[in-house]
Parts: structure tokens; sequence; C-alpha cells
């Protein structure tokens, strides 16, 4: 299985998708990251995180909160990694994902890859509501190896979101919903059999 997440800013992936990435690779799976912006975070920080959890990774440069003024550039960008990495499961920012940068990013990949299977992920800092109807079991080891790779971002470091608390709480609150101790919740936007 190859997965491509894409990512607006650098630790948008890890805090939603780390735990099902650590899994999924353990799995076999092959998966390859865009992060599209690197922010308020240090490259360094990036690679070192998707380093830890085995991302293929690629970072980009666009503008924080003005991805708006570069959707055209963004496609091709994006129908660059469809051509090459050929992915079956593409994660991107849910439909209520209030962020501008998160909405042009699911947006513009809908457009490129309405093809394949699409899934929302979960971003609560952002998100009004959130369709949690599918969900991705993990175990203790794959929860420490996202908080591992969070923990890579010392510059955001400050921000609520991203302590090991929370992360755990919503990771136990989401294995609760779908009978197991661990689970990150996503939106199915498209499936492809």
């Amino acid at each position: 299985m190859k997965v491509l997440a894409l990512s607006p800013h650098t630790d948008d992936i890890e805090f939603a998708c780390g735990g099902s990435i650590s899994r999924w690779v353990k799995e076999g799976a092959k998966v390859y990251g865009a992060s599209f912006s690197c922010g308020s975070a240090d490259k360094s920080e990036f690679k070192e995180s998707c380093k830890s959890l085995k991302i293929d990774s690629r970072l980009l440069d666009y503008p924080v909160r003005n991805f708006g003024g570069h959707r055209q550039s963004i496609l091709d960008e994006l129908i660059g990694l469809e051509r090459s990495v050929k992915p079956d499961i593409i994660l991107i920012p849910s439909s209520t994902d209030t962020h501008q940068d998160h909405q042009v990013i699911r947006e513009e990949g809908f457009r490129a890859f309405k093809r394949h299977s699409l899934l929302g992920y979960e971003m609560p800092q952002n998100n009004l509501s959130f369709p949690t109807n599918l969900f991705v079991k993990f175990n203790r080891n794959d929860l420490v190896a996202k908080l591992y790779a969070l923990s890579c971002y010392k510059s955001q470091a400050n921000r609520p979101y991203i302590s090991g608390e929370f992360i755990e709480s919503l990771a136990r609150v989401r294995g609760m919903q779908a009978g197991c101790e661990y689970a990150e919740a996503y939106e199915v936007m498209r499936w492809m059999i």
C-alpha cells in the first residue's frame, strides 16, 4: 500500500495521523508526505520527525495563510505527486477544517486525486465538527512513535494541542469509540475499491 499524506504545515500530519502512519509502516506500507509550508517550525525538526516515522517527505515553501494566492502552483505540485507516487490512499484535511491553508490543500487535493481513496484527517483546533466514519486502531508503541515525532518540533512545544497529554487523550477517546485502547479518526471523503 502507498499512502500520500498532504500536510499544509510541517506538524499537521504527525499530529493527525502519526499513530496510523506508525502502524501502516510496520505493516509494510510506503508512506510519502508533502508539507507545503514550514511555518514557524525549523526544517531540521521536520526532517527528524519524518525520519522517525519513516515518511518519505518533501518540504515546499508556500507562504503561511496565503495558499489561496498559489492554487494553480499547488495543484501542479499535487498532480506531479499523483504521477510520481501513484498512491492508493491520500490523507488530506477534512471537509470541516476551518484553517484557510488547510482548505486550499483539501480543495486542490480533491481535484488532483478525485479518482483515488481520500481520507480527511482530524485537527480538533480547526474543526467545528468532525465526521468520524473511519477509525485506524493502533497500539501503545504507535502512540509512543507519534509522541516522539511531535516532540521533534521543539519550536511548537508551547502550543496546547501538541502536548503529550492532549494527544494521548484524543487517541484514547477515539480508541474508546472504536473499541480499542488507541485510534485516530478519519472522514471518508471518497473510497475506491
